[in-house]
């Protein structure tokens, strides 16, 4: 589904991202680990568009998208979600998924004026949608809160419900357990799965969080000083010398504490 080839990204003379390559397989739950300052979200938002590339290569079902926009990798099936959710605060939680579809009628000042018919059946099947988005996340009862009333939890189960509205093809997730309470943890992990085998998402998710990652991810990438380290299964990865010492810096005999 998604290629980096040899992707660098410089901020004058520091090198965030320093010659990494990685593939991330078509149906996939990709894990994307390493230490604080590895990499991790830069590669993000250097592959999702929002930075571009000082070299190297993206592809996406073999199509070069190399420094595409976020609109036009939106459009291909390309989203992302963030560590601090982005959400309408003052609009209810259906009215935020209902925002995500582009190209709605009443986005046209002729249509607004002549197609009101048009704009009320596409209403209709958004709110529909939405219901169904809000159904298969457990969050129904929240449907008409205020999106900033919400717990961060709450709000990043919010952001992957935004990925449902749309024909999703690949899903970045950047530390979706960030601030989130265990029980929602789970809860967002067990939509991460469904909509992985039940529809056909692939996801790359960022996480420090290892209980979590062993759980939804195989494989595990692990970044370090802007680099691709290893790759593995999670247990392959917590026994992986390298990836302790990266972590850690103290070897083989604290390996327990890697996914503490």
């Amino acid at each position: 589904m998604i290629e980096v080839h040899d992707l660098h990204k410089h901020f004058g003379g520091f090198h965030a991202v320093d010659g990494a390559s990685l593939a991330i397989e078509q149906g996939s739950i990709t894990g994307l680990i390493g230490p604080n300052g590895a990499g991790k979200t830069t590669l993000f938002n250097v592959i999702a568009g929002r930075l571009p590339p000082t070299s190297g290569r993206v592809t996406m079902a073999g199509e070069d998208v190399t420094g595409l926009a976020p609109h036009s990798l939106f459009h291909k099936g390309l989203l992302r979600t963030f560590q601090i959710a982005h959400e309408f605060s003052s609009m209810t939680v259906r009215e935020n998924l209902m925002m995500v579809p582009g190209g709605q009628s009443g986005e046209g000042l002729w249509t607004a004026w002549f197609g009101r018919g048009k704009i009320a059946q596409e209403e209709t099947e958004l709110l529909k949608k939405a219901d169904e988005v809000l159904e298969f996340l457990t969050i129904s009862h929240l449907r008409n809160e205020k999106a900033g009333n919400l717990s961060g939890g709450q709000k990043k189960l919010l952001e992957l419900g935004r990925t449902m509205m749309v024909d999703a093809k690949i899903v970045f997730l950047d530390e979706v357990g960030a601030g989130v309470n265990r029980t929602l943890l789970n809860t967002i992990g067990d939509a991460i799965i469904r909509l992985n085998k039940e529809r056909g998402y692939t996801f790359c998710v960022i996480e420090h969080d290892m209980d979590f990652i062993k759980r939804l991810c195989d494989p595990v990438i692990v970044m370090a000083e802007g680099k691709v380290l290893a790759q593995g299964s999670a247990d392959e990865i917590m026994q992986n010398e390298a990836v302790i010492e990266a972590y850690l810096g103290t070897g083989l005999k604290n390996k327990e504490k890697v996914g503490a």
